[in-house]
Order: C-alpha cells, then structure tokens, then sequence
C-alpha cells in the first residue's frame, strides 16, 4: 500500500477494540522539514496488531516543520498527538525528552527523532512481541545504517561485538545502542539530579533501565536510517565536541552511582573520564601527562623509601 495513501482507519484496521496505546513512539524534532514527512510515514508505515500513539515534541522550529505536523495531526487525529513548544526547550538545557517518557500512555516506548526514519513495517510488532514474551529484557535494538546527502556513509551502524544482546550490567554500563531503534519498558520517567545537564542522554536512559533487566538485538528487523546533517545535534559535531559531551555524561553518571552507593559503577565510568580526557588530548600532551604521573610516583616512592630525608 502506497505510503501516502494509507489512513487512520488503516492503521488501526487490526486493532480490533483496543484503544488505551500499549506503545508510546517519542519523536523529538527542530527545523526538519526536509526531514519530517519520511520519518511520520515511517510511523504510519508500523503494522502492529497493538495500538500506539505517536508524540511528536517540535521544539520551536523556525522552519514548516510545525505546519507539516499540524497536516499530519489533522489527518491522524488519534494517532499522532503534537506538543509545540513557544521557546526552544534545548537552549534552555531542559531535558525534555525523559519528560516526555512519563506523559507517554504506552508500556512501550519507542524512540526516534526527526530527522531520522524507520525502515521495517514489522519493527514495532517484533519488538514488543518479544518484550511482551521475555519480562528478564527490559529493551530491544536492532541495527541502523547511517548516510548523508551523498549516500551511506557507514553500514552497519554496530558492529562486531554491539552486535548482541547487552547484560545488564553491560547496559548499567552505557554501552553503545542505535537509538533510533530502540524500544524499552516505559520506566524510566525522571532524571537523577546528577543527570540533569547531560546532553549525551541516550546512554544515561541504557544505564538507568540495566537495572530493570538486559538488552534483546534482534538481527531480523531491517536497519533503520541515521541521517547525518548539519542540523544534527551529535552528529555534525566535532570530534572533540562529542568526546566532551560524552565525557560529561560519564562524570555525572559516576556522580550518581556514588550517591546510590554502587562503587564499581562509580569507579568504572571516573575510568571512562579518564579514557575520554586521554582521547581528546594530542600525542604531546598525552606524554607530557604521563611523564608528570611517572614523575609524582617516583618523587612519593622516593619520599617513603627515605622518610628522614
């Protein structure tokens, strides 16, 4: 069936009288009008024997992105529920996506932004199928693909050893997952104060639900599409930018596992500050550094060898 062509009544069709959403679809978006239409048909697209709602967050845009929401809420008026906001929410550091996770209706969320879009009609059906089946997981992924205007730039998006089921302590960890293809057990509905600033949140959310069970990829579901843009937040930063963020995500993570007195976790993710600072420092300095640890070492080494000089 033709995309465009496919109405409300068509996507409810095998809903039956299921009305209450047994999935939340969060999608975030600023100035993707260029973008926005293929990641709705995206959702509409979804074949799910369930009901879902679609809460799309336009946060200001100063482009049509709002006018193209609005056409499309106008047209699925049960479905698709917009939220428009006056001020830009990211300028202000609110993180307004977690908020979003406790308005949502589902049990489920799924996650993915504006600018991106999902690829597999069956996708949601898959994955709560298998959440719904397995209470020990507590979310789901599957692969992505990431491309510009130019074509693909890298296929897959996770490879070698992401490309498997995550433990919990692995996903306690942060360990890297696509979000747009997510979809995870709706509990995680505030931030820990120590979170709140992060701009790198996706890996706080992993870490934040590795306590309520373990992570399920599922190779069946064909990848979803990343777009790399120069509007995208993460993407189109630096190198030097992102290490930054992800470092700060990292610190205030650690933050919160000493709080809750969880000591591995703290001393695992101050190793992971270590690491980012290393990466983000040239070769020079990089030496530098060491040589001033080696040196402090030897100078206290030397110290308690010798105590009366």
């Amino acid at each position: 069936m033709d995309t465009q062509s496919k109405t409300e009544q068509d996507v409810m069709a095998a809903w039956g009288d299921q009305r209450s959403p047994l999935l939340s679809i969060i999608c975030l978006t600023y100035n993707h009008a260029a973008f926005i239409k293929e990641t709705l048909e995206g959702f509409i697209r979804q074949e799910t024997d369930f009901p879902f709602e679609v809460i799309v967050h336009d946060d200001a845009s100063t482009d049509s992105t709002t006018a193209i929401i609005c056409e499309y809420a106008a047209r699925y008026p049960n479905l698709i529920k917009p939220i428009y906001q006056r001020e830009n929410q990211y300028s202000l550091g609110v993180p307004f996506s977690t908020r979003l996770f406790a308005q949502a209706s589902g049990r489920y969320i799924a996650y993915c932004e504006g600018d991106d879009y999902w690829t597999d009609p069956r996708k949601l059906q898959i994955q709560v199928a298998f959440l719904e089946k397995h209470r020990d997981y507590v979310m789901t992924y599957h692969d992505a693909f990431m491309f510009n205007s130019e074509g693909v730039v890298r296929t897959p998006h996770l490879t070698g050893k992401y490309r498997k089921d995550a433990s919990a302590l692995q996903l306690k960890q942060a360990r890297p997952i696509s979000t747009l293809t997510v979809c995870f057990r709706n509990l995680v509905h505030e931030l820990p104060p120590e979170l709140h600033g992060v701009e790198v949140l996706d890996i706080c959310w992993w870490s934040l639900l590795g306590a309520h069970g373990k992570g399920k990829f599922i190779e069946e579901i064909k990848p979803a599409a990343y777009r790399v843009h120069e509007g995208g937040i993460f993407s189109m930063r630096s190198s030097k930018q992102r290490i930054q963020m992800t470092t700060h995500a990292y610190y205030n993570l650690a933050r919160y596992y000493q709080r809750i007195g969880d000591p591995s976790l703290y001393e695992y993710f101050m190793i992971q500050v270590f690491a980012q600072v290393l990466a983000s420092i040239s070769p020079l300095s990089k030496l530098q550094a060491l040589g001033q640890v080696f040196q402090n070492i030897s100078i206290n080494l030397l110290r308690r060898l010798t105590p009366g000089v």
